[in-house]
């Protein structure tokens, strides 16, 4: 059996896929939803087990779109938060079961194991090849991005900086301003910040992921809680920056949520 595990969790991964191969099991590893998309269309595991708290393609869309291509698929859900609302939306997206973590190694192993599994319809194996390299962007910068945030040194800053990039850039000084302009002209992109006064970004999130699906949402945070930015992951948004953030980083982060976006695009057409 082939078992892709999606942590961005380095240790965690290991951890796992140590187990796993002493059970004999045949192991992937991804540390991204859009790596464990791209795993998943091209090696054809038998079962995942997905956190689902991740960048770059992270919560349950990620689940969704992993089931969307392989109905038969079997994943396991592993999540930090203890939340019965995305549980129910992790079962209702696909998952086969739902773990909160810490969960013991044998409870994955015995839930792979299941019948179940043998029952999901079979998928033929593609040829195993090494882990593509990472891609480098093939178009140049463009784009529409909205910068959300209450400080407007830090609004000007990202204005200037994204249109010498190439891109349009709009800004809003806080989550009812931010949403009013997503459902006015839905951008590419959105940079949230995650704490601003009124509506915050946090609060804004379920209100943009549901009124523009196709908008990637990279949340902006001054703290290292990042306990509140993999929730925001879980529950829709596409990625996180930590506030003082390099530029190059954050041009990376933009450059990866358009890809993903064209990626989605041209599935759709």
């Amino acid at each position: 059996m082939r078992v892709l595990i999606v942590d961005d969790d380095p240790e965690v991964r290991d951890v796992l896929a140590e187990a796993f191969r002493m059970e004999g099991l045949d192991v992937l590893e991804a540390s991204n939803g859009l790596e464990a998309l791209l795993y998943v269309k091209r090696d054809r595991p038998d079962a995942v087990v997905l956190d689902l708290m991740m960048p770059r393609l992270g919560g349950v869309e990620a689940l969704k779109r992993i089931h969307d291509f392989n109905p038969g698929i079997r994943v396991l859900v592993v999540t930090g938060t203890d939340d019965p609302e995305l549980h129910r939306q992790a079962t209702a997206s696909g998952a086969s079961a739902v773990f909160t973590k810490p969960v013991a190694i044998a409870a994955l192993v015995a839930a792979l194991a299941a019948p179940a599994l043998a029952a999901a319809p079979p998928v033929p194996p593609a040829p195993r090849r090494p882990a593509p390299a990472p891609a480098k962007p093939a178009f140049a910068p463009t784009g529409h991005i909205l910068v959300a945030d209450d400080n407007p040194e830090v609004r000007e800053m990202l204005e200037d900086v994204l249109t010498s990039l190439g891109y349009v850039t709009k800004t809003a000084a806080d989550g009812t301003e931010a949403v009013r302009a997503v459902i006015a002209d839905a951008p590419d992109v959105v940079l949230l910040d995650v704490y601003m006064p009124g509506l915050s970004g946090v609060g804004a999130l379920p209100t943009i992921v549901a009124v523009a699906p196709h908008t990637k949402v990279i949340m902006i945070s001054g703290s290292a809680n990042i306990d509140v930015l993999k929730r925001s992951l879980a529950f829709g948004a596409h990625d996180y920056v930590t506030k003082p953030f390099e530029i190059s980083s954050l041009s990376r982060a933009i450059e990866t949520a358009l890809a993903m976006k064209r990626l989605e695009s041209s599935r759709d057409s």
